[in-house]
């Protein structure tokens, strides 16, 4: 059993009717939802909750947190993205989606701007699977086709991805990295771009299967963590040059 924690600003439902309409309960829950099942137990954290939900016990109890933010990525406290940030190091994984690629924590990782093309026009997205063999595209068809979405064009100021696993297109003409893996750490994260909040995305069953697939894809791999610093030597050394 995987444990995930989605977190959401959930500041765009309170705010926008259509948002509200489509998302009634949050982002969050939709994800939450359509993600669990008897293999991922998941909770949930928002922006306004003490700490932002985002506890030392919260993220000592989650495997994998998925990370979906908008309208204030300032609001997030920095002593929050350092312990978000220690966790990833030490072997959480992450999911960010959509937006989230301008959050304090995805900058804090990237190291870069992680700037990008925009435009919302309710755009077809096709989105093509350039690694069929990955673990994150299992039982996905050749591309995956979104009827109306906010587009991302290239060129997207990260760093190269350890992993591109799939690559979109626009209607407008743009293309887009929008599946990327980064290994940080013992950290494993998946970037994965759909998911603007006027549209119905997530309930989109080929986007759902993707964020299963991710979540175990970036569950920790157990293995021991590494001993840095001075060390003495596992075998002999007879000192001669």
């Amino acid at each position: 059993m995987v444990s995930v924690t989605v977190w959401n600003e959930y500041l765009h439902e309170q705010y926008n009717e259509e948002v509200r309409r489509i998302y009634p309960d949050g982002i969050h829950q939709a994800i939450a939802r359509g993600i669990g099942d008897e293999s991922i137990q998941v909770r949930t954290a928002t922006l306004q909750q003490p700490e932002h939900g985002l506890t030392h016990d919260v993220l000592a109890e989650t495997d994998v947190l998925i990370w979906w933010g908008h309208m204030d990525h300032g609001r997030v406290e920095d002593a929050i993205v350092d312990r978000v940030h220690e966790r990833i190091m030490n072997g959480m994984g992450l999911i960010v989606l959509h937006s989230g690629h301008f959050s304090k924590l995805f900058k804090k990782l990237m190291g870069t701007s992680c700037d990008l093309k925009w435009r919302e026009a309710g755009e077809k997205e096709r989105i093509w699977v350039v690694n069929p063999a990955h673990p994150i595209a299992s039982g996905l068809p050749e591309y995956m086709t979104i009827e109306h979405e906010e587009m991302y064009g290239e060129h997207f100021d990260i760093p190269a991805p350890d992993e591109l696993i799939f690559v979109s297109w626009f209607e407008g003409g743009e293309v887009f990295r929008s599946g990327c893996t980064f290994y940080r750490g013992q950290g494993k994260i998946f970037y994965f771009r759909p998911g603007h909040e006027t549209y119905p995305t997530y309930y989109n069953p080929q986007v759902l299967k993707v964020l299963k697939n991710a979540v175990h894809w970036a569950a920790p791999s157990q293995a021991a963590k590494p001993v840095r610093g001075n060390h003495q030597p596992l075998e002999p050394i007879d000192g001669k040059a």
